[in-house]
């Protein structure tokens, strides 16, 4: 290869989703007012638990960090996407790619969610016991650093990669496996490193929580009543449920067959759970939730009673 045609990039194009200019207007318009409900739900949620003293409880604290997290996550991606679509502006910078680490930090703090409605139902004499809030504190605190964690290490195995040629990203946010396409000298380490350390941030924490619930389940079927067997489960249905459509995208995303590999699908299905999984989580939380509802409700001033 000619010395003339390698290029060390500092900078990548993100493609997006490439279609007619009206129907950008039209894109613009719909993540525009997608991101903007992430930030009011997210942002009722954690002023909600931390205004409300009957709500300064452990489930209600990875709550909160989870909603500041979505609120996060939905920040590092949309506003790109939406200066993408309105003004063309689709240049984004090498470190700036490699910041997008979030995705793992979701991943330790659910398992410690599964840890929280493990003790709840399994030891719920011992619940305030085996989760303090220190504790609470810790697993947040390594949810974050994990994934800069992981951020710094992908920078320094990517950074040694050659590009050459073009520059474009077939996607609307920067993902590994586009960026490695780019690479013309030998990404092999790289793409180990990666394989790596996404089945650690993945595996684990799924192990951990899919651990979690079979306990869970075990300790609710020996319940008598089903009456309490439903109202035990129900306490981890919100929870489990935003596990599995996660996980779901996460394996549909990163481990599907090729025949049913595409750009195409593979940006739709990340659209899933970059822009769709942040405004239903909350939903999925909350709505079944009467004590938070009725909290929010107070908050809000719509749950005052007249005397």
């Amino acid at each position: 290869m000619r010395g003339e045609d390698v290029t060390k990039v500092s900078t990548f194009i993100l493609v997006g989703f490439p279609t007619a200019p009206g129907l950008q207007y039209l894109l613009f318009l719909l993540f525009l007012l997608t991101y903007l409900f992430v930030l009011v739900e997210n942002l009722a949620i954690i002023l909600t638990v931390w205004s409300s003293a009957s709500l300064h409880r452990p489930m209600y604290y990875f709550l909160s960090s989870m909603s500041f997290l979505e609120i996060w996550y939905v920040s590092d991606i949309t506003p790109k996407m939406l200066e993408g679509f309105l003004l063309q502006r689709k240049r984004i910078s090498f470190v700036g790619c490699m910041t997008h680490s979030l995705v793992c930090t979701e991943c330790v703090l659910l398992a410690s969610m599964a840890y929280d409605r493990y003790v709840a139902i399994c030891h719920p004499l011992r619940y305030y016991v085996l989760v303090t809030p220190g504790l609470c504190l810790q697993l947040v605190g390594f949810s974050f650093v994990s994934g800069f964690t992981i951020s710094i290490i992908k920078v320094y195995f990517i950074s040694s990669v050659t590009f050459c040629g073009s520059n474009a990203l077939n996607h609307f946010f920067c993902d590994i496996s586009p960026i490695l396409k780019l690479a013309c000298t030998d990404f092999s380490t790289a793409e180990l490193v990666d394989f790596i350390l996404a089945f650690i941030i993945l595996v684990f924490p799924l192990l951990a929580t899919v651990l979690s619930y079979g306990h869970i389940t075990l300790a609710v079927l020996r319940i008598p009543s089903a009456t309490s067997r439903w109202k035990a489960f129900s306490t981890c249905a919100s929870h489990l449920t935003v596990v599995t459509i996660f996980y779901m995208a996460m394996i549909f995303t990163y481990v599907r067959p090729q025949a049913i590999d595409s750009q195409s699908s593979n940006k739709l299905i990340s659209a899933v759970y970059t822009v769709v999984t942040p405004i239903i989580n909350p939903l999925i939380y909350c709505l079944r939730n009467k004590e938070f509802k009725d909290e929010l409700q107070k908050a809000l001033g719509l749950g005052q009673t007249s005397y």
